[in-house]
């Protein structure tokens, strides 16, 4: 999985573009963008380029001077700023879009085109774009070097400049996200993923090399990609909708050109550090650290299924096996400041559902888990794995939505876990017994809300291995809030093989609950 420098400002280095159609190509010899000679364009043609580009072997991206562009640290990068009073789009309408610069974590180019009225011209990079400090090494880079992605900008509210606010960008192979209801950045989505966390297989990162975005209007931006790597290709249209939160509509098209033994549909990358649930003694001065506390599931059987998420002590991968899903995403559940305390806002950080348009057939929803030592590195994927081996020849097409909102979009009424704490088992007063690990899981709302007055919920659990021992409760959390419960166990195992669990409540033969699942590593 690919590591990125930090997660408090990564996107801070700003881009700057005009209007192609307000600009003659050869006007503003030292300032303004500049074009290439317009091109048919659509979707369909998209289509076929990328069918034709997996029949031909793969060329990597080139890398223009990567001598020059290696020394473009984390810190020349961000003292790059595009001259945003140039953006593309900037009148007429729409989102205006702006420019990332190359540097040494984002050193592969990408090609960029306006498309208007069913054709599509190349903004052509050149340096007079950006301001640079005097000694910053992009300024030995050679004429046309290319860009690294881009975004879309907005005024978020009132006399706010769009030139400061962004709500959507792509950077890096693959990679794009955008905002939620709160106003905030947080887990990516992929284009694809292929091969993550395959044994004596490195993962391969395919790139968006080109992209095609249309003259927007309203409130919808509308972006096309071109998708290439050693193993697939594929085109992509994205049309992102902004409203209090970011709904995107994405077809894609895929061509397999080799074969892959892990390819990842629609897939999600997250960062989990820490949480309530286990923290090392004294590791952060922080409560909790994470951009995302779960994966959420709604299996096309109607089950609704909640995993938290760990920081393993190796890679780990847990496949949930189902045929049609109605949705899965990972989720940022806690919204509390108090439980994060820092001023990059973890508590605002969006969650991001994905919901199949159509039937994906059979398959597993899969969670791929590493082990982290810091915030900065992105340790979480959940994708979509077909059941059918992914070969060379093969091709998909598939369509879904991506919502980046506070929580996912079709919520039911069954109560939430919103809590799972883990301990060392026994009593308190009493001799821990070696080997015995205590679980406290609590739910919140939906029917416990309302349960008769002494009506105690059942609870439902399984282990993969182990025992639970007879010391088990489910008692209301003494908080005051309507419908807060908690069931607590101690399981009793031996060895350090993970355990899979199940719990959920219920009374009288009904559901109360969703349904928690964990995968627990003895430690």
């Amino acid at each position: 999985m690919r590591r990125r420098p930090t997660r408090r400002d990564l996107i801070k280095a700003v881009a700057g573009l005009t209007a192609f159609s307000s600009l003659p190509q050869a006007a503003h010899a030292d300032r303004g963008l500049r074009f290439g000679p317009p091109q048919p364009f659509s979707f369909d043609l998209l289509r076929e380029m990328a069918q034709r580009a997996a029949e031909m072997p793969f060329k990597a991206p080139v890398v223009p001077r990567p001598d020059i562009v290696a020394k473009i640290d984390y810190d020349a990068w961000g003292a790059i700023h595009f001259r945003t009073d140039d953006a593309l789009w900037r009148e007429g309408g729409g989102f205006p879009v702006t420019f990332f610069h190359l540097g040494h974590w984002f050193p592969r180019p990408v090609r960029i085109h306006a498309v208007e009225n069913g054709e599509s011209r190349e903004v052509i990079y050149d340096r007079s774009y950006f301001e640079m400090p005097a000694g910053s090494p992009a300024l030995q880079l050679p004429p046309g070097s290319g860009f690294a992605g881009f975004r879309f900008q907005e005024a978020k509210s009132g006399a706010l400049d769009w030139r400061k606010d962004d709500w959507l960008a792509f950077l890096g192979a693959s990679f794009f996200r955008a905002i939620g209801e709160f106003g905030q950045y947080g887990l990516s989505a992929r284009g694809i993923a292929v091969n993550t966390a395959v044994a004596d297989t490195p993962e391969e990162f395919p790139d968006f090399t080109s992209f095609y975005i249309e003259r927007g209007g309203g409130t919808t931006a509308t972006v096309h990609a071109l998708l290439e790597g050693p193993s697939i290709t594929g085109a992509y249209k994205i049309n992102a909708t902004r409203t209090n939160c970011v709904i995107m509509d994405i077809e894609a098209a895929l061509f397999l050109r080799g074969s892959a033994e892990r390819l990842g549909i629609a897939p999600l990358t997250s960062m989990y550090w820490f949480s309530e649930t286990v923290k090392p003694g004294a590791i952060d001065w922080r409560p909790e650290v994470h951009d995302s506390d779960g994966l959420a599931m709604w299996t096309g059987k109607g089950e609704r299924l909640w995993r938290p998420l760990n920081d393993p002590l190796g890679v780990s991968a847990s496949a949930f096996v189902d045929e049609n899903p109605r949705g899965f995403g990972l989720l940022q559940r806690d919204r509390v400041f108090d439980h994060y305390l820092d001023g990059v806002y973890y508590d605002r950080r969006p969650s991001l559902w994905v919901e199949p348009i159509g039937e994906w057939g059979k398959g597993t929803v899969q969670l791929i888990e590493l082990p982290t030592d810091d915030e900065i590195h992105d340790n979480i994927v959940a994708m979509w794995v077909p059941d059918a081996p992914a070969r060379a020849g093969m091709s998909f097409d598939l369509r879904y939505r991506l919502h980046w909102r506070a929580d996912e979009p079709y919520p039911d009424s069954l109560a939430r876990c919103v809590a799972t704490r883990l301990g060392k088992g026994g009593q308190p007063g009493q001799p821990r017994p070696p080997g015995v690990r205590k679980f406290t899981i609590e739910f919140l709302g939906g029917p416990l809300a309302s349960l008769p007055f002494g009506a105690i919920p059942e609870p439902v659990l399984w282990a993969s291995r182990g025992t639970f021992t007879d010391y088990r409760i489910t008692e209301a959390v003494p908080d005051g809030l309507p419908g807060h419960w908690r069931t607590e166990f101690d399981l009793v195992v031996s060895g350090s093989d993970p355990v899979d669990m199940r719990l959920f409540l219920r009374l009288g033969g009904r559901a109360l609950s969703e349904t928690w699942l964990f995968q627990y590593h003895p430690f």
